[in-house]
């Protein structure tokens, strides 16, 4: 939601009030953001209860002691369904890795408040290799699922087998999934759509897609697996989660100003209808 604007020709920023507001509207179950502090906390507890959303954040440890602070301040605000987790270690490997991400499973069990790892760049799972070492050392790791990061940092233009294989094997751990489309370029690519998102046609020639197609795969067997294990009260979150540049790629208006190529709050309501039609074939 960072830098989506009213359409009024005012160019404003929406306010926290509206971007809630829009969320609930548009059928959203819950919002994933940050963790809110002082006043801005109070504002959010208010506008949550008010459209009845859920509500879960973003950490970004380094340590052990790190995650254990903050899922203190998680539990103090008293809202967090889960938290979803970057380690912010991309350097290190092996049996320190290991170790660590099992301080944070254990961490988070004490606390009482799910932190799932996500499989994201330039932190302790940015190696797709590794990411399946230590899935097959720990069963106890958890993680959000967002390969739009494996693919842009394996540059598939096309998906191998052995990429294919590799993972498969992650798909089982699945307790989030992050909605981002890559390519073996770009990280957040646009997907052209037909039409409105409320034309039931618009899903389906969305599927055509080269890369939606396989996300699509990946997205369902995700599901499926997290389906196979979920208790009576667990629940799957699937963020539409659609950076603000530079995750979003951008262009050079006639004005000189930097134009996002794509419309992201379209694109969101493009894949929380696709999502919800993957899950009805769960």
């Amino acid at each position: 939601m960072n830098g989506l604007r009213v359409q009024n020709g005012a160019g404003n920023e929406w306010s926290i009030d509206e971007k809630v507001r829009c969320i609930a509207e548009a059928g959203y179950d819950g919002i994933n953001g940050f963790l809110p502090e002082g006043k801005e906390a109070e504002r959010l507890s208010r506008l949550l209860d008010q459209y009845n959303l859920s509500f879960s954040v973003n950490a970004y440890p380094k340590t052990a002691e790190e995650l254990d602070v903050f899922l203190c301040k998680a539990k103090s605000f008293g809202r967090v369904d889960f938290v979803n987790v970057q380690v912010i270690r991309p350097f290190l490997v092996g049996e320190q890795a290991v170790q660590l991400l099992a301080d944070m499973a254990e961490l988070s069990r004490s606390a009482g408040i799910p932190a799932y790892i996500e499989t994201h760049r330039g932190t302790i799972t940015q190696d797709l290799l590794r990411t399946v070492e230590y899935a097959q050392a720990l069963p106890e790791l958890e993680l959000t699922i967002d390969f739009s990061h494996y693919v842009v940092a394996g540059e598939m233009h096309t998906v191998s087998d052995e990429a294919e294989e590799l993972l498969q094997t992650l798909l089982p751990r699945t307790k989030s999934i992050h909605a981002r489309i890559s390519n073996g370029e770009q990280v957040q690519i646009d997907i052209p759509m037909f039409g409105s998102v409320d034309e039931e046609d618009a899903v389906h020639r969305a599927f055509e897609h080269p890369m939606l197609m396989h996300f699509q795969r990946w997205w369902l067997e995700g599901m499926r697996s997290w389906r196979q294990s979920a208790q009576e009260d667990e629940v799957l979150p699937f963020v539409c989660e659609l950076g603000p540049p530079p995750y979003a790629i951008t262009v050079r208006g006639p004005n000189g100003v930097q134009c996002e190529v794509s419309d992201r709050w379209t694109q969101a309501l493009l894949f929380a209808k696709i999502a919800r039609s993957l899950w009805e074939r769960v």
